[in-house]
């Protein structure tokens, strides 16, 4: 089993910057148009266990479909890094673009397909 670990990542020109506290042992796999077409993998975590470091004046907000998640990209760069949403239980709730995570090996993680396109 996975063991949670404090992870920084960030956008490509380094505007926007964070930390997160969580495990890789279920990184998301989304089919839908909006993960597809940006190749996105998503980490989940509780809001408590992120922090934004740097660049909250050079997010950008976008949301689709539901309008329930906030899709927050940088501004300069264009990378969306994380987005933010709450969980059906009402708790406030992060998801990494693990892509964006500093030193992260993609080949030795196990992807999660998630069919966001039927839903």
């Amino acid at each position: 089993m996975p063991e949670e670990t404090t992870f920084k990542g960030g956008c490509h020109c380094g505007a926007v910057r964070f930390e997160i506290t969580t495990d890789l042992g279920t990184v998301m796999n989304c089919n839908c148009s909006h993960c597809a077409m940006r190749g996105v993998l998503w980490n989940f975590a509780p809001e408590t266990r992120f922090a934004l470091t740097q660049g909250e004046d050079a997010l950008q907000d976008y949301q689709f479909n539901k309008k329930v998640i906030h899709h927050l990209f940088c501004r300069t760069c264009g990378v969306e890094s994380f987005a933010r949403g709450t969980m059906p239980d009402g708790t406030p709730t992060v998801a990494v673009n693990v892509r964006c995570l500093d030193g992260i090996d993609l080949e030795s993680l196990t992807l999660t397909p998630i069919d966001g396109r039927s839903k």
